[in-house]
């Protein structure tokens, strides 16, 4: 029985274990309150704090992150103790600072010092191929361009024969990778399963490209496939486990901030339901990557909440030896073809540079030596811009993807394609070193 005066505990969803599922309820932070006006500080009087200058901003939080290993296995991590308040307070101070250019070039030396004593100076990628199977969806976010009922202009749902074919010509191009996803399409099912389609479609990538990493399926999807077919998410896992899926894509997050997802997403999960599918997925030992997408209607707290999250669950998985989250990967709001409601809304049709490049640094600080490896979407911002990132925390420039259906259909610049070649001469253009990678961070033989 709950306390007198206190809400009962909300019921676990379906699919869900109920040790996850209050586990979510305890890691995820919420936003921060925010100054009352924009020239106004959080009050930080009860953490005994004075103003502070970008200079010791910087220095505050690099006190209050623990001193890990740097490793990077997940058996070596002391998971160290972390005040998310206080972290709080000071990430909304940093991403409350008004911009001007001398601030914003002490704030990349800050990011791109701590991503050399992360990661060092090499810049990797990944060779790889991006299947989007279909764009048939049932939910309807006010940010995608992407999905189609079945039977719309421009809806697709590629063969079996397709996406063979599709994952032949990516092993052949060398790549180590195939990344799937997709819409949540209802008509996806064998013999009524939608798990039974996801099997058999990961049984057909295999056969036609034996040996590449199958990173797939979203925290969205898999909680559509265990609740849509009446089973545990752990059985879900499992299944997928033994038809041969790596690892797990970190998209459908968008920000996990309900006042926020109540815009752009009401229909999807909520944002503890998508920390609760991650902490059985880092359980059953599927490394993941993490994203933000960013841009469009969300306030410096919801960023924030956001980010401190990630840390949490990426702390709960270590805690329980764990590998948990692999990268962080920033992807910034495309709304030239967005649904028009939104788009009025935010009036931005592409990515400001500027003010992403700030939050790819600003991500780096606050994520602090949980996360590294950080990643920028040169979809969204385009090689030039991608490249520009790697001097504000960046290390890794993602996948060649050979191709991309998502963000193009929204109306992305940056093209659908990039080769090895033209990912090392980016890198290279810096000085720095250059190198392939496989899915999970390791080096390519």
């Amino acid at each position: 029985m709950s306390p007198a005066g206190s809400s009962p505990p909300s019921p676990t969803p379906a699919g869900l274990a109920d040790w996850a599922w209050q586990s979510a309820a305890e890691l995820l932070v919420p936003p921060p309150a925010e100054p009352s006006s924009p020239s106004a500080a959080p009050d930080l009087d009860a953490l005994d704090l004075e103003p502070l200058d970008l200079d010791d901003l910087v220095a505050a939080i690099d006190s209050a992150q623990p001193k890990l290993p740097l490793s990077g296995d997940s058996d070596k991590h002391e998971p160290g103790s972390w005040d998310p308040a206080l972290l709080a307070s000071l990430g909304l101070i940093l991403l409350s600072r008004t911009a001007d250019a001398e601030q914003d070039e002490l704030l990349r030396r800050a990011a791109d010092g701590l991503r050399q004593q992360l990661a060092g100076n090499i810049v990797t990628y990944v060779v790889n191929r991006n299947l989007n199977v279909s764009n048939h969806c049932i939910k309807h976010c006010s940010f995608c361009a992407f999905r189609r009922d079945a039977g719309d202009p421009g809806a697709y749902w590629l063969s079996e024969a397709d996406l063979q074919q599709k994952a032949a010509e990516a092993l052949e191009a060398g790549a180590t990778e195939l990344c799937i996803q997709g819409g949540l399409n209802p008509a996806a099912t064998v013999a009524g399963s939608q798990l039974a389609y996801a099997e058999r479609l990961l049984g057909l990538l295999q056969q036609a490209a034996p040996g590449l990493h199958l990173h797939a399926f979203s925290p969205q999807e898999l909680l559509y496939f265990a609740q849509h077919d009446g089973l545990p998410l752990d059985q879900v896992l499992a299944r997928l486990q033994a038809a041969g899926l790596g690892s797990v894509p970190g998209t459908a997050a968008e920000v996990l901030s309900e006042q926020v997802r109540q815009v752009l997403c009401p229909e999807k999960l909520t944002a503890r339901e998508w920390v609760a599918v991650m902490l059985q997925v880092h359980q059953h030992g599927l490394p993941a990557t993490s994203t933000l997408m960013a841009g469009h209607i969300e306030s410096p707290a919801d960023v924030v909440a956001h980010l401190l999250t990630l840390v949490a669950v990426q702390r709960y998985a270590w805690q329980h030896q764990r590998q948990g989250f692999t990268e962080f990967v920033l992807l910034p709001f495309v709304g030239a073809s967005a649904p028009a409601a939104l788009r009025s809304r935010v009036q931005r049709d592409q990515p400001d540079p500027a003010a992403m490049l700030r939050l790819t640094a600003q991500a780096r600080l606050l994520l602090g030596p949980w996360f590294r490896f950080h990643q920028p979407s040169w979809v969204k911002l385009t090689l030039q811009g991608a490249t520009e990132a790697l001097r504000w925390g960046c290390n890794d420039l993602g996948g060649t993807l050979m191709e991309e259906h998502i963000t193009t259909m929204a109306g992305a610049s940056g093209g659908t394609r990039q080769s090895p070649q033209a990912l090392e001469a980016a890198a290279q253009r810096l000085g720095r070193p250059v190198g392939r990678r496989t899915t999970p961070y390791g080096a390519v033989a």
